[in-house]
């Protein structure tokens, strides 16, 4: 159904209070994941750290705590919800399909067949800038590109003017090869389950400021893309005849997208692992206030999904203290029934595009 001009108007005005709202609403996540965790810290110990951080007599050991290992994993956890709604945003415009997510096109068979590969049968070095990463990080990036290269090699071959329902066939071809090829190497390699089996499952345990630092570049080159293309992505929402009308290939608009927006995805799982459902979540959640527009869109699902993944991380870490769950299970939890959901309202409609 579309929205009447009123509606339309509503929501662009109360689009900046809301990023607003949104924004304040970090403050309160923020110091919950710092306050939260496996050793709970009392605020005046927060005080303290910060103090000391600051060049006064508070506590060193807060400080440490706080500004070389929860801080950064918060960051981390902005970082990677932003790149994956930002992701999803994009795959939804490009596919025209309420249900696309980062993984649609095989980005995360991709990443996780090269992480398995290098944990069954490499090591733990890495090369260069992406050192802090380790061997697995690499491959998974690597894997990632690969993957949604040979979707787009696929539907090439059927034309020009591949649409979009080809795309995302083709992706679920390359998915479903790659989910094979990891589970033959889990079973030659049985050794290495636990280690794939936990990278599978996505987790922010070990964030340091390096691992932030490597991934930034090349989540910022992909976002950065996508929010210059939101004229282009407005356009094929509306079809691929009428983009051609206005002078825009689908296909390579589709092609770039997919890999800027892939870009950014890879580096997210390469320090992060595999984490579900929060690229498909984070831009539904912002649509409801920003509408259809990707020039609203873009930067309400970046928040959106930086906000959701902060507060997925808290939990992990404080839902059953000490132990730590995997950030992707949380996630999943969440995600699961929203895909339904959405599932649902969709076959009301009649239809997904």
């Amino acid at each position: 159904m579309r929205m009447s001009m009123n509606e339309k108007s509503g929501r662009k005005h109360k689009f900046p209070l809301i990023m607003i709202i949104l924004s304040l609403s970090f403050i309160p996540v923020i110091l919950w994941g710092l306050l939260s965790g496996s050793v709970p810290m009392p605020l005046e110990n927060l005080l303290e750290g910060i103090s000391h951080f600051l060049g006064g007599e508070g506590d060193e050991i807060a400080s440490v705590l706080i500004f070389q290992i929860r801080l950064p994993r918060i960051l981390l956890a902005a970082l990677v919800g932003a790149a994956l709604a930002i992701a999803g945003a994009c795959f939804q415009g490009l596919f025209r399909n309420p249900l696309a997510d980062p993984f649609i096109i095989g980005a995360s068979s991709g990443a996780a067949l090269g992480a398995s590969i290098a944990l069954s049968f490499g090591g733990g070095l890495g090369l260069g800038f992406f050192t802090v990463l380790g061997l697995p990080g690499i491959a998974s990036f690597a894997g990632s590109m690969a993957a949604v290269l040979l979707v787009f090699a696929v539907s090439k071959s059927f034309g020009n003017n591949s649409s979009p329902g080809i795309l995302i066939l083709a992706g679920t071809s390359v998915s479903t090869l790659c989910s094979a090829l990891l589970s033959l190497i889990i079973v030659l390699r049985d050794r290495s389950l636990v280690q794939v089996y936990y990278w599978l499952l996505g987790s922010l345990a070990g964030a340091a400021w390096p691992r932030l630092l490597s991934a930034l570049p090349f989540i910022a080159l992909g976002s950065i893309f996508i929010f210059l293309s939101a004229r282009n992505l407005d356009l094929l929402l509306q079809g691929d005849e009428a983009a051609e009308s206005l002078g825009l290939n689908p296909f390579k608009s589709r092609f770039f997208l997919s890999m800027a927006a892939t870009l950014s995805v890879a580096a997210a799982v390469s320090v992060s692992g595999i984490i579900g459902f929060t690229g498909l979540i984070a831009p539904h959640a912002a649509r409801f206030f920003s509408g259809p527009s990707h020039r609203r869109l873009l930067p309400a699902s970046a928040l959106s999904g930086a906000l959701l993944t902060i507060i997925a991380d808290n939990l992990s870490r404080s839902l059953i203290p000490p132990v730590e769950l995997p950030l992707g299970i949380i996630t999943s939890l969440g995600g699961a029934p929203f895909f339904l959901f959405i599932l649902s309202r969709q076959r009301k409609k009649g239809g997904f595009v």
